[in-house]
């Protein structure tokens, strides 16, 4: 069996895709790590996998409202990169998963000769267009990290995208696996409304909140709120239908939905998607990838956008008629179907089971080695 290294950051979203299917491989008898921030070792040890130390890499909490300079030095950080080699040092690894947007740590490994493989959590398309072409990844070609070359340079680029929604299907080196999106067959219910903004910090999530709950008030329909780490629930004004919570799993919760109000965030969108919901999408941020995700989604007519200051009376029809019957339903069901057929974790595990065994992973150099 091998032995596999993942390499992450403390984001929120980012996390789950690789968790799945490190979770995947180590079922199948595998062994696996994680490199990453030190605020993930809680959840990461509760999911059952190990970290490894990372003494050099820079502090960095998604929960805090970090800048824009601290959050480059923390994608471009090289001392992370330097921990992931320590630790191969002490055991080697068969191959070595680094998240899409670590081009310190790729371009660390890429210099001392590991073989790496990339583990794209979102559109590519965003990625290597939004994000590689604004201020992130000018970023990282002044700091001379090739983030092109980082990612041509990879073994195997695995994207958990739907190719049906992702711009960029069809470009060459690219390998879509699929949303790595829990599903749970529906449970009838009473009509819901699943509220859940990002778990990372970004400006004006409380006044959003209190938007759409307040645009939920007279629904006849039971709506949970889901704050996450940032947003104190005691801070919210909850009308009478609704009930809030800091954290509940999304896997409990979308089989009893009816519809999501979200943040277009990959990762609560496909699993939404994927439970045949439509949402109604407010982006957190415009230089994220939570409008392409929001703009893709609605194109299809599976959902609606909505701007980040919009009123409770802007809020109030949009909620409403996604409520009621309508062609959003059959958009949504066609999307989740294609979702279901594309098992991401299990399908990511398997590409790169067949790297190992097609020897185009080779272990740690030996340069590396204790």
């Amino acid at each position: 069996m091998a032995e596999i290294l993942f390499v992450t950051w403390d984001g929120g979203g980012n996390l789950p895709p690789a968790l799945g299917i490190a979770k995947e491989l180590k079922a199948r008898g595998h062994a696996v790590r994680f490199a990453g921030h030190r605020r993930q070792r809680a959840a990461l040890e509760a999911a059952g996998v190990d970290m490894v130390p990372t003494p050099r890499a820079r502090d960095f909490s998604g929960i805090e409202a970090n800048s824009v300079p601290s959050t480059i030095a923390m994608f471009g950080d090289r001392e992370l990169g330097s921990d992931v080699l320590a630790a191969l040092a002490e055991l080697p690894a068969d191959v070595v998963v680094v998240d899409c947007l670590l081009f310190g740590v790729m371009d660390q490994l890429r210099r001392a000769g590991v073989r790496y493989v990339v583990l794209e959590h979102l559109y590519d398309a965003y990625l290597t267009g939004g994000w590689m072409k604004g201020p992130m990844g000018m970023a990282m070609r002044m700091k001379r990290l090739h983030p092109r070359r980082a990612l041509e340079s990879a073994r195997l680029r695995l994207v958990t995208a739907l190719p049906s929604l992702d711009p960029a299907s069809g470009r060459p080196g690219l390998t879509y696996v699929g949303p790595v999106a829990p599903f749970s067959p529906p449970v009838d219910s009473e009509p819901m409304v699943l509220v859940s903004l990002s778990t990372f910090h970004f400006a004006g999530m409380t006044r959003c909140l209190q938007a759409i709950m307040d645009a939920c008030a007279d629904l006849d329909a039971r709506v949970v709120v889901t704050t996450g780490p940032v947003v104190d629930p005691d801070e919210l004004r909850a009308p009478a239908n609704a009930e809030v919570h800091r954290f509940v799993p999304h896997a409990e919760l979308m089989p009893r939905a009816s519809l999501v109000v979200g943040h277009g965030g990959h990762g609560t969108t496909m699993q939404a998607l994927a439970h045949d919901l439509h949402l109604v999408l407010m982006p957190m941020h415009p230089l994220l990838d939570q409008p392409l995700v929001a703009r893709t989604v609605a194109a299809t007519g599976a959902g609606r956008v909505v701007g980040k200051k919009a009123s409770a009376d802007d809020l109030r029809p949009v909620i409403r008629q996604l409520l009621a019957d309508g062609p959003h339903r059959e958009a949504a069901a066609r999307l989740g179907a294609e979702i279901r057929a594309m098992p991401g974790a299990s399908r990511g595990a398997d590409r790169i089971e067949a790297l190992l065994s097609d020897g185009e992973i080779q272990p740690t150099p030996s340069a590396l080695r204790p």
